[in-house]
């Protein structure tokens, strides 16, 4: 049984911001917001569930509040902790690394010995390709505000119903 519970992304990106009032609803059971700009990483191994979001930037990059902490997170022993992760993407606008910034934290986390959970579906999704596929699958959420908006809610409530199981 998951225990304690963070969601962590930057409260200044809009549409992740967006991401997550929908996760959090969906959610049902106390989790602490924390905004990854004044994450101390350390403040990591207090949780069981880290559920991180991410917008992919530019040509497939994480943000850089996420890139700058990647050496401190990469020191840390993460073996207890599961984490989910959801980000955002235009499939339209940028297909040839649709939600790479969910790939790119699922390496950096599971390089510190985190598990990862909540693959979802690649079905409903066209693009050229992603650093988050993972067998088949997204390593996490990937949200599309520009073309598929109407989609969000039901998606976040349903990777929310599979990894609280």
């Amino acid at each position: 049984m998951i225990m304690k519970t963070a969601i962590i992304y930057s409260h200044s990106a809009t549409k992740t911001k967006q991401a997550a009032k929908h996760i959090k609803e969906a959610f049902e059971k106390p989790i602490d917001d924390i905004d990854v700009d004044g994450l101390n990483p350390d403040d990591l191994k207090k949780y069981d569930l880290l559920i991180l979001g991410a917008p992919t930037w530019f040509d497939g990059e994480l943000p850089h509040y996420w890139d700058e902490l990647v050496p401190a997170i990469e020191d840390l022993n993460l073996k207890k902790q599961k984490v989910a992760i959801f980000g955002n993407g235009d499939q339209v606008k940028y297909p040839e690394n649709f939600g790479d910034a969910v790939g790119l934290l699922a390496e950096v986390f599971e390089s510190a010995g985190a598990t990862t959970i909540g693959k979802t579906s690649t079905e409903g999704y066209t693009f050229e390709a992603s650093k988050a596929i993972r067998d088949g699958e997204f390593a996490g959420l990937i949200l599309d505000f520009e073309n598929q908006s109407k989609l969000n809610k039901s998606r976040a409530k349903t990777w929310v119903e599979a990894i609280n199981n």
